[in-house]
């Protein structure tokens, strides 16, 4: 049964894709297609972090063990929209014309931020097997604890990227902090009583 809902989270993490590849190819992305893209796959990255993030709360709310086994797949889809996002802004964006882009991660805050956030995920998907918990025994959950780091990064870059505060970006970042905010009482609350 864990199976098929696995395969349905595959399913559904799928479907943004999907209606990305549509507009693409039926030029529906407006006035602006490069803008729309970047938006697109940024905007999906940050929605999988809180979806990831949001899988622990979840299992201790419900007492149900089977939201965490979602949080690989999950994980790794937010590395695959944040390779998406930075791919066009690298490739489509500035045509991989690599000065440009050195400079604006250097100068540019929020670009700065999300390419650190996007190579803090790297390590997270070399370690993300069965093979490699085994391997890194208790070095993982530490290591993966980077998650945190790139979820308040990810937010920060799309609060920067919008010059001032808008509502849609603090709105996201309020979720991570709210979510990072639960892990804290939980280990606190597992400190108590254990």
């Amino acid at each position: 049964m864990q199976k098929y809902f696995k395969l349905s989270v595959v399913i559904l993490s799928v479907i943004p894709f999907l209606i990305i590849l549509y507009k693409i190819f039926l030029n529906k992305l407006g006035p602006e297609p490069v803008k729309e893209i970047t938006h697109f796959t940024g905007e999906w990255t940050l929605i999988f972090l809180c979806l990831t993030l949001s899988m622990t709360p979840l299992k201790r709310l419900t007492n149900l063990s089977a939201w965490v086994s979602f949080r690989r797949t999950l994980g790794l889809f937010v590395f695959f929209y944040a390779t998406l996002h930075l791919l066009t802004y690298v490739g489509l964006d500035y045509r991989f014309d690599w000065q440009p882009i050195l400079d604006d991660v250097v100068k540019k805050k929020y670009i700065f931020i999300g390419f650190t956030a996007w190579l803090l995920l790297i390590p997270l998907v070399i370690t993300s097997s069965k093979k490699m918990v085994k391997l890194l025994k208790n070095n993982w959950k530490k290591l993966h604890r980077l998650v945190y780091i790139i979820a308040i990064f990810g937010s920060l870059h799309y609060i920067w990227l919008s010059k001032t505060i808008f509502f849609k970006p603090l709105i996201y970042f309020i979720i991570i902090i709210v979510l990072l905010a639960f892990r804290i009482k939980i280990k606190k609350r597992n400190v108590n009583y254990g």
